[in-house]
């Protein structure tokens, strides 16, 4: 067994939500797709459901089928390790949290009749978050420029103009968390 020694579990964070996006996708397709709805899809609910606090975040985790998730995972696979490498699994887990907590709450408060489910506003963060990287003190990075404008905007004129099944809002909301996470890490970083 040499090739054991050869793989390096290089991001723990980035491997286990990647892991545990694809135990919430199994479970999605045995169910016929009841997990999703009890547990990884974010919609208004009673606060008094302790599974409310789970779908607030574990929205992330769930995916509508394979080239839903695979789409996500990619990404989150590319940029992952990078950032989690550059700012340490703890503080990436907090960025996941914060940014799924985020999505989930302004989804449950504004839009009541309709669910989200997915990872593409961590995507979307971890984008963000990239395009910060090797930010100077007292300088905004060209590339964080160009990556609000391409893809932010993107998403601000797709959710404008187009009627899909898409979330063009977690992705928004994504964007500026990892817009305001990645910059309060650069910045704990400096100081």
């Amino acid at each position: 067994m040499k090739l054991d020694k050869r793989i390096q579990f290089n991001a723990p964070v980035v491997l286990s939500f990647a892991g545990l996006s694809l135990l919430a996708l199994i479970l999605g397709y045995v169910t016929a797709g009841a997990s999703n709805r009890a547990l990884f899809s974010a919609y208004r609910s009673s606060p008094a459901d302790p599974l409310t606090y789970v779908r607030l975040v574990g929205h992330v985790l769930g995916h509508s089928g394979y080239e839903h998730y695979l789409n996500n995972m990619l990404m989150i696979l590319v940029l992952g390790p990078g950032l989690e490498e550059k700012y340490g699994s703890r503080a990436l887990l907090r960025a996941i949290l914060v940014t799924a907590a985020v999505s989930g709450l302004v989804q449950m408060v504004f839009f009541p009749r309709t669910a989200i489910l997915g990872a593409s506003g961590i995507v979307f963060m971890m984008i963000i978050m990239s395009s910060l990287a090797g930010m100077q003190e007292g300088k905004i990075p060209l590339t964080l420029i160009l990556v609000f404008v391409f893809y932010i905007g993107g998403e601000i004129v797709a959710g404008v103009f187009s009627r899909d099944n898409i979330s063009h809002l977690s992705h928004i909301l994504g964007g500026l968390s990892g817009a305001v996470l990645g910059y309060a890490l650069e910045r704990r970083k400096t100081a």
